[in-house]
């Protein structure tokens, strides 16, 4: 399993389940299927003033994703930079105004290297990527011409990528009954003995 972390997330934060167990996500997704490895691809988020506390809610719920025996995080990062954009792209498009962009960098290129070493090395007989994202129709269309199984497993949206629907084995979208299935408990215990609580709003 390669699980774009941001992609997934960006796909359920609106809803009341993010305090997400993926590995009984993936069971759920895949029953059947003997899931020998998960890898988590994300970025440590920084706070901004009008949410002192997302890096607090990241951090505990990152611990609780450790906390399961077959999973591994692979970390990029985040980059901010100034730019200049339209005051308002349809009221006002001339007048511009400077604004701190920040991109998170590495998840996507690290999740495509990632399953082509792992198809390569003959690591698994099928893979299956959580994302939407169709920067990876590349990589999965080469784990593919090693004679690999590979499916997406699309996050909740609007719009499924058409391009990666057409170069994998199966295409498919998460359910909300499946997210509410695969819940953590309210309180997780880290690797450490930590009692990790479910943040406030999730």
């Amino acid at each position: 399993m390669y699980i774009d972390g941001f992609n997934l997330y960006y796909g359920i934060r609106n809803t009341p389940y993010k305090w997400l167990n993926v590995a009984a996500l993936c069971q759920l997704l895949l029953p059947g299927y003997d899931i020998q490895q998960i890898r988590y691809f994300t970025a440590k988020v920084k706070s901004r003033p009008q949410d002192p506390d997302q890096h607090v809610r990241q951090r505990t719920y990152l611990r609780a994703l450790e906390s399961l025996p077959n999973l591994t995080i692979v970390y990029g990062h985040f980059l901010s930079h100034p730019v200049q954009m339209p005051e308002h792209p349809i009221t006002n498009p001339v007048k511009r105004v400077w604004v701190m962009k920040t991109e998170e960098k590495g998840s996507d290129v690290n999740l495509a290297a990632y399953l082509l070493d792992d198809a390569h090395r003959n690591q698994f007989d099928v893979a299956a990527v959580i994302s939407n994202d169709s920067d990876l129709v590349m990589p999965i269309r080469m784990a593919r011409t090693l004679g690999k199984t590979v499916g997406v497993l699309i996050p909740p949206t609007a719009t499924p990528s058409q391009h990666l629907a057409r170069e994998t084995d199966f295409f498919k979208p998460i359910r909300g009954g499946v997210l509410r299935a695969s819940q953590f408990p309210s309180v997780v215990t880290a690797t450490n003995g930590t009692p990790l609580h479910k943040p406030s709003g999730w």
